[in-house]
């Protein structure tokens, strides 16, 4: 139901699906939402979004019944100190939104165990879920999912799209689908996205339905970024003109003849290849890192390609999803085919 919501909003702001390139800077999903993310960046189409909704329901749920496990939100305190309380008992933080608010999720003796204990300053609410989600309990579901994956195919964005694993831009569809697949085991870092938001410069943020909680953490994390949550036909209107004011075309091309790296973050770019324009990469190729506070994240280029052009120097700073390299497919190389 999220899923199809979302999609049934996506096509009412975006007949045409494809015109939402040019005006919608980057995107991304929370949890489930991701996957109506990837299929509005037109890595998935909606017919198979919704074959892995429903096989990834099925897989959670029965991962579920295995053990009694639950979650609970935790409403303000210190970040910090919420994690190192979860790690004394053993829970896992599951969803850490931002703005105050974390999701804490395992077994309900371990739950009952943080809620008698709380961190100074917190308030904690017991959520009605049906088990763990985004932690090791859901295990048994991602040997399911990693096996549907195997045939499904995938596009690479249209638009920077932001991943709940670490906020990261990702820009090869494969990967995007693989993340989705260990996303359902791994906590939800919707904190990370908003950073990246932040340090893209995003000057609005639209919610499509079901819609409310995100732009509500938006407005206490990011002041000064115009939110407007899609909740009803009658904000349609008002929605269009947030496009038409804010709205920007991306530098990922709608229908390329070749294909582009970007950076996964802000930080700056490492060169690791020694290699010019017209030289053939294998796929998988290590061509550098960002480096940013959190680390430093490798830059591989998931199909090879000829190298057409570096579009950055070695220590050059970078914003998130900006384009590094320029790569024609093999392929259309072969053929003559250029931009």
């Amino acid at each position: 139901m999220i899923v199809g919501a979302g999609f049934v909003g996506l096509l009412s702001l975006f007949p045409h699906p494809s015109t939402a390139y040019s005006a919608i800077g980057a995107g991304a999903g929370h949890s489930v939402g991701e996957i109506t993310a990837a299929v509005g960046a037109g890595v998935l189409t909606a017919e198979q979004a919704m074959v892995f909704v429903r096989e990834r329901g099925s897989a959670m749920a029965d991962a579920a019944a295995r053990t009694a496990t639950g979650m609970s939100a935790v409403l303000g305190g210190d970040a910090d100190a919420v994690v190192t309380a979860c790690d004394a008992v053993g829970l896992t933080a599951a969803n850490i939104n931002g703005a105050g608010q974390i999701v804490v999720a395992g077994t309900q003796t371990q739950l009952a165990a943080f809620a008698d204990n709380p961190p100074e300053g917190c308030r904690v609410r017991p959520l009605e879920v049906a088990g763990a989600f985004h932690t090791e309990h859901m295990a048994p579901a991602v040997g399911h999912l990693d096996k549907l994956s195997n045939a499904i195919t995938t596009h690479d964005p249209r638009i920077r799209l932001l991943s709940n694993a670490d906020g990261r831009v990702v820009h090869d569809g494969r990967d995007v689908l693989r993340r989705l697949v260990h996303q359902v085991s791994n906590p939800v870092r919707w904190d990370l996205c908003m950073e990246t938001m932040a340090d893209l410069g995003v000057t609005a943020i639209l919610e499509i339905p079901p819609a409310g909680t995100l732009t509500g953490l938006a407005k206490r994390a990011l002041p000064g970024v115009e939110t407007l949550a899609v909740k009803t036909p009658d904000d349609l209107d008002a929605a269009w003109a947030m496009i038409q004011s804010h709205g920007t075309v991306s530098d990922l091309d709608s229908n390329p003849t070749w294909r582009m790296l970007v950076a996964p973050g802000k930080g700056t770019f490492q060169r690791t290849l020694d290699a010019v324009a017209g030289d053939e990469l294998p796929q998988s190729t290590l061509v550098g890192s960002v480096d940013t506070l959190r680390g430093s994240t490798p830059v591989h280029a998931p199909h090879g390609g000829v190298l057409v052009e570096w579009l950055v120097e070695d220590g050059d700073p970078v914003s998130p999803g900006q384009p590094l390299v320029r790569l024609h497919p093999i392929s259309d190389h072969s053929e003559g085919v250029y931009a």
